[in-house]
């Protein structure tokens, strides 16, 4: 859907949509919202273009022109990164404002063809950083320290600023940005060849499958050839049989070419995806703003999977059995027909057209379930676990009001500041909590999380309580969640509302979770080479679960490189 329909402060669907003084379209609830946080001032701002109006603008109701079309369809053009597609104006325009070409990393400003010649030709911005308008400025700035972000922290995998070395990140390894990027970018280069790979393959299938058709169209004309030269060799009284044969050889290629029609769409969307995603890496690896390159570093490095099994017709599939029992009903007229019908509408009818074979992986988030735990060993060094390892993202429809998410939601941070977040069902609204988005059920996953101050980790089913204040909304005190209490003091397991005193246990600021469905347990380890078991529940899992969280200060799930599954 079109930029121009979503509200930028709540990223949803724009509703009830008003219009401000420099035209851009929120939420009514949505602006009111923000502007009532800034009724101490007489100055009120844009939270879009950072346009600035007094008195506070009288609200104007509008009404966005949205095309069914683009209502129905998800894929209506290849867009990587909308908000690079988004226009910032010049900050230096007076009246109205031209368009920004340029953003200074020194500045922390945008500039337009003419404001921004200064920079080229005076001495005096000789040492400023200038990189092609890209937007989110604000995202390059340190929200701690107000400083252009200009370091990588590979301890926390994090932009950071100068001064965030000397206490935040004290003694973590960090580099400049660009070494960092310079790193990543081959990395990056290594997924877009895979990308490019499979779409190769999958126009190669493509190609396949639509020859296939055509010989499967050919087959079925040479087999309703031969059935009329055969007929209408025949005594009038088998005509009736002849047109059962005609409607079976014509239901069955209808029935395929259904099939195959579906294949064909989906295989063409499936390559469709994965243009748009090689245009993302494209211009992700052109782009000249390091920072907005490592931040949509993680999402982008992951290698996409595929979203349907490889189809090929069935070699076993002929409509040479038609022809075949044709010439029996002519030898044998009226009484062998009887009994042949029956036979040949089986034979054709039970051998499927196409043969599903399975590929590796699967472009789920969540990778599909290994062979059956019987089969399985019990992992016991963090090599084993990797095999399991999943990729999470926090939900930011269930995060608390003062949890602020980044990192591609891969990173929660509590503010003691009150978050504007619209009213969701499944919101956390009294406790400091937030779910993953991933449902885990019916095989085996590993995820590992780094904390900061008291911090909670657990499984819970998607049932679990999210409102008022009394304590069932809790990790661990109701019958639908596992969680495991972290502090410096110790640990502490929780479910029921009965808790376990975990003495003995060494302390870890990166936590492990192994669950295993179908064994039905879910273990938690201070994660190292050798991974020491803290605690394990063990349960008999009904519904999917999801990775949960109470976060004290901050909580980052890790990136994990998924091993190789081997199995004998």
């Amino acid at each position: 859907m079109a930029d121009s329909y979503l509200c930028c402060l709540c990223a949803d669907v724009l509703r009830d949509p008003v219009t401000i003084p420099c035209g851009d379209v929120f939420c009514r609830e949505c602006i009111k919202a923000y502007w009532d946080q800034m009724d101490h001032g007489a100055v009120y701002s844009c939270p879009q273009c950072r346009a600035t109006f007094t008195p506070r603008p009288v609200l104007r109701r509008t009404v966005p022109s949205v095309s069914s079309r683009e209502l129905q369809s998800p894929l209506t053009e290849l867009r990587p990164f909308p908000d690079l597609n988004r226009e910032s104006l010049c900050d230096f325009c007076t009246g109205r404002r031209n368009r920004a070409v340029k953003s200074c990393l020194v500045c922390l400003a945008y500039y337009c063809e003419t404001h921004i010649k200064p920079h080229y030709e005076s001495a005096t911005f000789k040492r400023h950083k200038l990189v092609d308008e890209t937007g989110n400025l604000d995202r390059k700035i340190c929200p701690q320290h107000e400083k252009s972000l200009e370091l990588f922290c590979r301890s926390d995998q994090m932009c950071i600023c100068v001064l965030c070395t000397v206490r935040e990140h004290r003694g973590h390894n960090s580099v400049s940005a660009e070494e960092e990027r310079a790193n990543k970018q081959k990395l990056l280069v290594v997924t877009q060849s895979e990308v490019q790979h499979i779409i190769q393959d999958r126009m190669k299938e493509l190609q396949e499958l639509r020859h296939n058709v055509e010989v499967l169209k050919d087959n079925a004309n040479r087999a309703q050839t031969a059935s009329d030269k055969i007929f209408s060799e025949m005594l009038q009284s088998v005509e009736r049989w002849h047109a059962e044969i005609c409607q079976l050889i014509q239901a069955n290629l209808q029935a395929a070419m259904v099939q195959a029609e579906s294949y064909v769409e989906r295989l063409e969307q499936e390559i469709l995806e994965l243009k748009r995603r090689d245009a993302e890496l494209r211009q992700m690896l052109d782009t000249e703003d390091n920072i907005h390159f490592l931040q949509n570093f993680p999402e982008l490095y992951v290698a996409p999977e595929p979203m349907l099994p490889k189809v090929t017709i069935n070699q076993e599939f002929s409509f040479s059995e038609v022809t075949k029992t044709a010439t029996d009903i002519k030898l044998h007229l009226d009484n062998i027909c009887k009994k042949e019908m029956g036979s040949v509408s089986k034979k054709v009818s039970d051998i499927p057209v196409y043969v599903l074979i399975p590929r590796p992986g699967g472009y789920h988030k969540v990778p599909p379930p290994p062979p059956p735990p019987s089969d399985l060993h019990e992992p016991k060094i963090r090599v084993d676990f990797l095999r399991y390892a999943v990729r999470l993202t926090f939900d930011p429809n269930t995060a608390y009001k003062e949890l602020v998410l980044s990192d591609g939601n891969r990173r929660v941070v509590r503010k003691r500041s009150v978050q504007f977040y619209p009213e969701h069902p499944e919101r956390f609204d009294r406790f400091c909590q937030v779910l993953c988005a991933e449902p885990l059920s019916g095989s085996r996953y590993y995820w590992e999380a780094d904390w900061r101050g008291e911090f909670s980790v657990g499984v819970v089913y998607k049932s679990i309580p999210r409102k008022g204040k009394n304590s069932h909304c809790l990790l661990g005190y109701n019958d639908r969640s596992w969680s495991l209490l972290c502090s410096d003091s110790g640990y502490s397991a929780w479910h029921g509302r009965v808790d376990q005193d975990l003495p003995g246990a060494t302390r870890a600021a990166r936590i492990g979770v192994f669950l295993d469905y179908p064994a039905g347990s879910v273990s938690f380890y201070a994660a190292s080479e050798n991974m020491e078991l803290v605690h394990r529940f063990q349960a008999r899992f009904s519904e999917p679960l999801y990775a949960g969280f109470g976060v004290g200060d901050s909580v980052t799930l890790c990136p994990l490189q998924r091993t190789v599954q081997t199995y004998h």
